[in-house]
């Protein structure tokens, strides 16, 4: 890629938890895989994006993107559960950014970390978007655990 950042004009779409958790197993050999909720790779590899502090407006030196590795202390447990809680955790974002902001799913370099101690990005090749019925069944799945006192980090909600 050189310098230049590539972004296919039609990014494949991940169907279910099923796909992605293939998807994860397949291309982790070939790096660390992201979601990033944001209007897409178009919109966010373009040369003067940035993510910013929605607080104090900093810019900072990558895009805010979550990991989907799976963590060692996860053990055997189904690997789309790890990914649908994931999901969840950010899902407000597409109600809280507007219509246009939906996750996608990106291979990356941490850069650094932001301010909630999420990872700064490099986007270094789009994958896919993730469907609505991804979220869905993320949330779903997230339901059928029946925690209580489990929800995603939405800051706008008040106990």
């Amino acid at each position: 890629m050189n310098g230049e950042r590539w972004v296919p004009d039609d990014l494949p779409s991940i169907g279910d938890l099923a796909e992605m958790a293939k998807l994860l197993q397949d291309e982790q050999r070939n790096g660390t895989l992201y979601v990033r909720w944001s209007k897409g790779p178009a919109v966010d590899l373009s040369a003067d994006s940035r993510s910013r502090d929605e607080l104090t407006g900093v810019s900072l030196p990558g895009l805010s993107a979550n990991p989907l590795r799976v963590e060692p202390w996860w053990g055997d447990r189904p690997i789309e559960l790890w990914l649908a809680r994931r999901l969840y955790d950010y899902r407000h974002l597409g109600e809280q950014r507007g219509p246009s902001v939906r996750p996608w799913v990106l291979a990356g370099r941490e850069l650094g970390r932001g301010p909630d101690n999420e990872p700064l990005v490099v986007c270094e090749r789009p994958i896919a978007w993730v469907a609505d019925g991804v979220l869905r069944e993320a949330e779903q799945l997230v339901a059928e655990q029946g925690s209580a006192d489990w929800g995603p980090l939405d800051r706008r909600q008040h106990s």
